[in-house]
């Protein structure tokens, strides 16, 4: 079977590879001359890069891309709008892309100098693709890779309906050196509140920057393009931005700058007609502002070669990939639209600003109901709470699909002002208690914070959760595990704002949202708790009451041993049954990002002796981390997948 591939972007050579590798007879027809350098830059998630480098099959090559692991939106006046941590994102620049694909497919099968004419048919099936410098392609399959404006869509369906340009974007390049210098992956958004009018500015590579400028064409228009044109319409927009902004412009060579004006259009009822097919832009069109175009190609190749592995008749294999492909991609059209009119008028918009990003491999999240809820009331610098980790950790993998745990905040330390326990009435006694409840218990404790730097209240990190909860109830669980890790074993004050921050970062919240929420209605969700708390009597921590859907309830007080959650489960569901846990250090690591050595032994059903080796040998290998304290050592995977 011959496949003739209609354009040589990325959509096009990814396809042609996938194809030549499976011995498939390909030619891939390109309208340049030479290898296609437009464009600078496109961010691309990891789905995308990881498929790519899975396709050199042995070739000494690799796709250079610079790692994009923060994302932070300001005001012009510099007021922060979002700051988060991001998972699975890249810059790359297009050049280096193009010459990597280039690079894998054999020279002779990639025609230059081919923009495409028309088909011709014979008996109702297309058998050649006619070009405009009188070429003529003969075969079996054909497939439009050509982009967002393509002919080959035109010709099977007639002139695409976009959608009005409302958006234009002004995309150039600079040199880090020329500009101030900023983190080395943070993309950094300047957008304003009032009208539509962005700058954005991401790193390619240790030395570059590509930027843009999106901008509402009703404000004001660039008309002429010359260099000195460009600059001085970016320059004139974005007079009131930070100076950095400006440097940026002033360090760019406009010659080399290009406008984008954005459009998409609907869903199309089938991505085929015939032995014809469409995949990228040429299939379907978003709107920039999801950064989805480039890996959206690539997952398109990868979707039709794998239909057309497993279905004889192409038609069908079209039909199916059409069928694979067409909720994802049309709501990525839906999302890049919303962020249109949430940029055109942020004024109207009442709640957070979406990043404009799409984790391409990211699942629905549906609610499900358990037949077991445990009200958890603890606390960020309760010890016993800590050392009670390891079974709360084993209840979630053994009985997770029975039980939900919902947290909530108790107010252990008010402030030292006129507080008294049984135990407890200074900092110095916390420290020495903490240092006996780390030998009895087996989980690192340093009490020597309560000498060194003394926390006044656990207020401020339990309101810090509270706002946590607001945005997303997962990171929040995370981000009350990392400021554990923080106080009990790395010693951190974690009222201080600049550790609530970094715990936030690590647990993917948006830590600029975090900070208004504390400063607003957090403080009334934590107060909803004490109420709470008071209501029922709760005296001290941990208190977990456990109730099923008859409203039968048990309460387990301080620290108990595992069979006592056992215990309580099965009262509340006799026919309870619990999963085998999965001991494979890197299966544990996916379910948990970070481990005690008390916690891997417990999980893993070994002794400590042999987690303590299991997980040093991990970290020779820098398969995870370690944070080394006075009294033991937390473990944070790296994600790396390993034969352990």
């Amino acid at each position: 079977m011959k496949v003739v591939i209609i354009g040589g972007g990325v959509a096009g050579l990814a396809m042609g590879i996938m194809l030549h590798q499976r011995n498939y007879d390909i030619v891939i027809c390109e309208r340049a001359n030479g290898l296609p350098n437009k464009g600078h830059a496109f961010l691309m998630h990891s789905d995308g890069v990881e498929s790519l480098n899975e396709l050199k099959k042995g070739v000494d090559i690799s796709l250079k891309a610079q790692m994009i692991d923060e994302y932070m939106m300001h005001t012009p006046e510099g007021e922060r709008v979002k700051h988060l941590k991001l998972d699975g994102w890249y810059c790359v620049k297009r050049k280096s892309l193009i010459g990597f694909l280039y690079a894998l497919m054999p020279a002779e099968k990639i025609k230059d100098q081919r923009n495409f004419s028309h088909f011709v048919y014979e008996e109702g099936k297309v058998i050649a693709a006619v070009f405009l410098n009188g070429d003529v392609e003969y075969g079996d399959v054909f497939i439009g890779a050509d982009g967002g404006n393509s002919l080959v869509r035109e010709y099977l369906f007639g002139r695409t309906k976009y959608t009005p340009v409302e958006v234009k974007e002004i995309i150039g390049v600079c040199s880090r050196k020329a500009t101030a210098k900023k983190p080395k992956g943070t993309f950094k958004k300047f957008q304003d509140k009032e009208s539509g009018i962005a700058f954005g500015l991401i790193p390619t590579s240790a030395t570059d920057f590509v930027w843009f400028m999106q901008f509402d064409p009703t404000i004001a228009d660039l008309t002429n393009s010359t260099a000195e044109e460009t600059y001085s319409f970016c320059y004139n927009l974005l007079r009131d931005y930070p100076q950095a902004v400006k440097d940026t412009l002033q360090a760019t060579d406009f010659n080399n700058t290009y406008t984008w004006h954005t459009r998409d259009f609907d869903l199309l009822p089938s991505f085929h007609k015939g032995n014809v097919v469409l995949i990228g832009d040429a299939a379907h069109l978003a709107l920039p502002f999801t950064s989805a175009g480039t890996t959206n190609a690539i997952v398109d190749a990868q979707t039709l070669v794998k239909c057309m592995d497993e279905t004889i008749d192409v038609e069908t294999a079209f039909t199916k990939y059409y069928d694979l492909r067409k909720k994802d991609v049309s709501e990525h059209v839906q999302l890049g639209r919303q962020l249109k009119k949430i940029f055109l008028k942020p004024e109207t918009q009442t709640e957070e600003i979406p990043v404009p990003l799409i984790n391409m491999g990211e699942k629905e999240q549906t609610e499900e109901k358990k037949l077991i809820n445990i009200l958890y009331f603890t606390d960020p610098i309760c010890s016993t709470c800590w050392i009670i980790q390891p079974m709360l950790r084993r209840m979630q993998l053994e009985y997770g699909k029975f039980v939900n745990i919902e947290y909530r905040m108790g107010g252990l330390l008010p402030s030292w002002e006129g507080y008294s326990s049984s135990k407890i009435k200074s900092p110095d006694d916390a420290a020495k208690h903490w240092e006996e409840v780390c030998e009895q218990s087996e989980m690192p404790l340093d009490g020597d914070i309560w000498k060194e730097d003394p926390l006044s209240s656990s207020y401020p990190p339990s309101i810090a959760f509270k706002a946590a909860q607001l945005q997303d109830q997962e990171k929040a669980i995370q981000f009350l595990r990392r400021m554990k890790e923080m106080v009990f074993v790395e010693k951190k004050n974690i009222i201080r704002w600049e550790f609530l921050e970094k715990a936030a970062l690590y647990s993917g919240l948006d830590v600029a949202r975090l900070k208004r929420d504390i400063e607003g209605q957090a403080k009334e969700k934590f107060s909803e708790d004490i109420s709470m708390a008071r209501e029922l009597g709760v005296t001290g921590f941990p208190t977990l009451f456990f109730t099923n859907c008859s409203e039968k309830k048990f309460v387990i007080k301080g620290f108990q041993q595992y069979e006592k959650f056992e215990e309580v489960l099965k009262d509340l569901i006799p026919t309870i049954t619990k999963e085998r846990i999965d001991t494979n250090p890197y299966s544990l690591f996916q379910e948990f990002p970070s481990m005690t050595i008390k916690e891997f032994s417990f999980l893993a059903n070994v002794s400590k002796e042999e987690a303590t080796t299991i997980l040093e040998n991990l970290y020779t290998k820098n398969l995870v981390q370690k944070y080394q304290g006075k009294n033991g050592a937390i473990y944070q995977s790296n994600l790396i997948k390993c034969d352990c």
